[in-house]
C-alpha cells in the first residue's frame, strides 16, 4: 500500500534522455538544494546505469541508496519504493509522473479539500529546458490546473530576473578563478587523466558533441596548424564524427591512448564526475559542449566555447540556440560577434568550410573572446541562482 505520510523532504523526478543531459542537471540541483539549503532530498531516476557514469559510487544495482546526503531512488515500472509525499515535488523536464504518485497526489488533495488540517499536497514544479528566448519571462511560474484539481507550475531557468535563474553553486566562480590562477592545477589535472604531453604553451581543446562533420574539418584544420593543438575526446559520439581519420575502430579506442595526426593530438578521455568535468573545462584554451548541462558549465569556465545543440523538428533548435547568441554576443565587439555566432552556426549545421573560416577568425581575436567569457558569468548569473530563487518561488507558492 502506498504510504501518505508526512514529510519535509523534497521528491525529484528525473527519466534519463540523451544519457546525461537531464540527470546531469538535475543532479546538481539535487546537490545544491541538499548542500547550501540543507534540504532533505529524495532523486528517483529510471536509468542509474548511464547515472553512475556521472556518480561512479552509485550502485546500479541498488534499489535506494544515499550519496551527498541525498536519498537515490530507482523509479521502476511500477515503483518498487514506497513513495511518501513531502513539501515539494519537482517534475525535471516533463518527465510523466509514475501512476502510484499520482495517485497519491490525488489523495492528498481529495483529503485536503474536505479538511484543511490534513496534509497538504507538495508543491508540484514542472522544472523545464533552460532557455534564452524571450517567450520564457511571460511562462516562468505559470500555474497550470489539472483536470483532477491539482495545479503544477511551470519553472523556466533563463538569463534574466523575470526568469528562474541559472544553477551555479555558490562557490563555483571562486573556485574556477583560484583554479585558474595556477596553471600547475591543470597540468596536475592532465596527468592525473592519463594525458601526457602536454606543454603550457600547446592550445587545449575538450570536445564533448554529438555527431557533426564540422568537427571533423576542424581536427583536419589543426592537424596542419603551427601550433600544437591538443583534443580531448571521451569515447562516444563525438568521435564517430573522426572515424575517417582514426586509426582504428572507435570502440578499440582505450582511455589515455593518444592519436597523432600531424600537430594534432587527440586524447582518449576517461569518464569522469561532474566535479572533474568542471575543472576539465576550467583548464582548456577552448571547450565543445552540447546539451544543457556541459552547455552551462562551459560558460561558468569563463573559456570561450561552441555549443552543439541538441536537434529538434522543424530546426527549432536554430531559433533556440540564436536566441541565446543574441544575449551572449551583446557586449563583443561586432565583427567578433558576427565570427563566434557563425562559428556555432556551421557547427551546427555541418557546414565544414564556413567552421574552418570563422575558426580562424576568432582565433586571431582569441584575447578579446577571452576577456568576455571571463565577464560572462558575472553578468549571467544575475546576483540570484536558480537554486535560491526555486527556494524562494515554493516559499510563495
Amino acid at each position: 500500500m502506498v504510504s501518505v505520510s508526512s514529510t519535509e523532504h523534497w521528491d525529484i523526478f528525473c527519466a534519463v534522455v540523451d544519457n546525461y543531459g537531464d540527470i546531469g542537471v538535475t543532479w546538481r540541483l539535487a546537490k545544491q538544494l541538499a548542500n547550501e539549503k540543507q534540504i532533505d532530498i529524495t532523486l528517483w531516476v529510471d536509468d542509474l546505469n548511464s547515472f553512475s557514469h556521472i556518480l561512479p559510487q552509485l550502485d546500479p544495482q541498488l534499489t535506494t541508496q544515499v550519496h551527498y546526503g541525498i536519498t537515490i531512488n530507482q523509479w521502476t515500472v511500477p515503483l518498487a519504493l514506497t513513495y511518501q509525499p513531502g513539501a515539494v515535488l519537482i517534475e525535471a523536464f516533463a518527465c510523466e509522473l509514475p501512476d502510484e504518485v499520482k495517485t497519491v497526489l490525488l489523495k492528498l488533495h481529495s483529503d485536503y479539500k474536505a479538511d484543511s488540517s490534513k496534509q497538504k499536497p507538495p508543491v508540484w514544479i514542472n522544472l523545464e529546458y533552460l532557455s534564452a528566448e524571450s517567450w520564457v519571462e511571460g511562462c516562468h511560474g505559470l500555474p497550470s490546473m489539472q483536470p483532477s484539481g491539482l495545479k503544477k507550475h511551470f519553472y523556466f531557468p533563463g538569463f534574466t530576473d523575470k526568469t528562474g535563474g541559472l544553477l551555479c553553486e555558490g562557490a563555483l566562480l571562486k573556485q574556477r578563478e583560484e583554479w585558474q590562477n595556477d596553471p600547475q592545477n591543470k597540468m596536475a589535472l592532465f596527468a592525473q587523466l592519463g594525458l601526457t604531453g602536454i606543454k603550457l604553451q600547446d592550445k587545449v581543446i575538450s570536445v564533448f558533441s554529438y555527431e557533426s562533420s564540422a568537427l571533423l574539418a576542424l581536427c583536419q584544420h589543426w592537424q596542419q596548424s603551427e601550433q600544437t593543438t591538443h583534443a580531448l575526446i571521451p569515447k562516444g559520439r563525438s568521435l564517430n564524427s573522426l572515424r575517417s581519420i582514426l586509426p582504428s575502430q572507435v570502440d578499440q579506442l582505450t582511455s589515455g591512448e593518444q592519436i597523432k595526426l600531424g600537430n594534432l593530438v587527440i586524447h582518449i578521455l576517461p569518464m569522469t564526475d561532474q566535479e572533474g568535468y568542471d575543472k576539465l573545462l576550467w583548464s582548456c584554451d577552448f571547450n565543445i559542449v552540447r546539451g544543457e548541462d556541459s552547455f552551462l558549465r562551459a560558460q561558468w569556465a569563463a573559456k570561450p566555447f561552441i555549443w552543439h545543440i541538441y536537434v529538434q523538428e522543424d530546426d527549432y533548435h536554430l531559433i533556440k540556440l540564436d536566441a541565446f547568441m543574441q544575449l551572449y554576443c551583446n557586449n563583443l565587439p561586432p565583427e567578433l560577434a558576427k565570427s563566434w555566432k557563425a562559428l556555432n552556426l556551421a557547427f551546427n549545421q555541418e557546414q565544414d568550410t564556413q567552421a574552418i573560416q570563422h575558426w580562424q577568425q576568432i582565433n586571431l581575436a582569441n584575447l578579446p573572446l577571452l576577456q568576455h567569457a571571463a565577464q560572462w558569468p558575472i553578468d549571467a548569473i544575475n546576483d540570484v541562482d536558480l537554486v535560491s530563487r526555486l527556494v524562494q518561488f515554493v516559499k510563495n507558492s
